[in-house]
């Protein structure tokens, strides 16, 4: 039976037998045939943990915002009955916060095995280190970009934070980190708990959590262009 691999990759620039298992390394360079958000990165990943069939000629499917049910059942029905293929994310963890469970639903409806690996889940990796609540979280993905709607949001947000005492999650382009932790500071309640993590698995990797008032005596952390994950939780 064709199995799909659900293969991690890095989440920024760090050596990957900190992040990825040496059985799930050693099932990538293996592989003939992917999926990938992103088929440049995905052959990048490839090239930096190595592989034991030539580059040129891996298989890589581009998973795109206009890919079909069809596209993916005509890649997955391509695949050999005597190989495997992969799935992967342009970071972290495919079909999380991913277009790539799109495959992995169709897998199931075709009778393939899917096996996930485990690596690296900016998601779950800030949660686990922000000392919030981690029995009962949210993840948002992009809150509004229009000021008064993502003010908006955030407040019911940090409403439903309270009252079920929730973690809320959020990410943002990175150019943007600072004009949401601004938002976060002028919007929430200033005994709200606000996690900032960034650059997660890498050298310069950053994970604070102080109130809404403290933040506003400490100021922003460096996280300037770096990959950053936003995490509250009001008492």
């Amino acid at each position: 039976m064709t199995i799909l691999h659900l293969i991690p990759v890095g989440l920024g620039e760090s050596a990957p037998d900190r992040w990825l298992p040496q059985a799930a390394r050693e099932i990538t360079t293996q592989l003939r045939y992917f999926v990938a958000e992103n088929a440049k990165s995905a052959r990048a990943f490839l090239k930096l943990i190595g592989t034991q069939v030539p580059l040129q000629d891996i298989t890589i499917h581009t998973l795109k915002a206009d890919s079909t049910p069809q596209d993916i059942r005509s890649w997955l029905d391509a695949v050999p009955a005597d190989q495997d293929l992969g799935l992967v994310s342009e970071a972290g963890c495919p079909a999380v916060a991913d277009p790539g469970a799109l495959v992995v639903a169709q897998a199931h409806a075709r009778g393939l095995r899917v096996l996930p690996w485990t690596g690296p889940s900016s998601i779950m990796l800030g949660l686990m280190a922000s000392g919030l609540q981690g029995q009962r979280f949210a993840f948002h993905g992009y809150a509004p970009v229009k000021a008064h709607e993502r003010d908006a949001q955030l407040r019911a947000w940090e409403s439903v934070s309270h009252k079920q005492q929730q973690t809320q999650i959020l990410i943002e382009t990175p150019y943007r980190n600072k004009a949401m932790f601004d938002a976060l500071l002028q919007t929430l309640r200033d005994t709200t708990r606000v996690c900032v993590a960034s650059s997660l698995t890498c050298a310069d990797e950053s994970i604070l959590t102080r109130t809404v008032a403290q933040w506003r005596k400490t100021g922003a952390p460096d996280f300037d262009k770096k990959p950053t994950l936003f995490l509250f939780l009001a008492s």
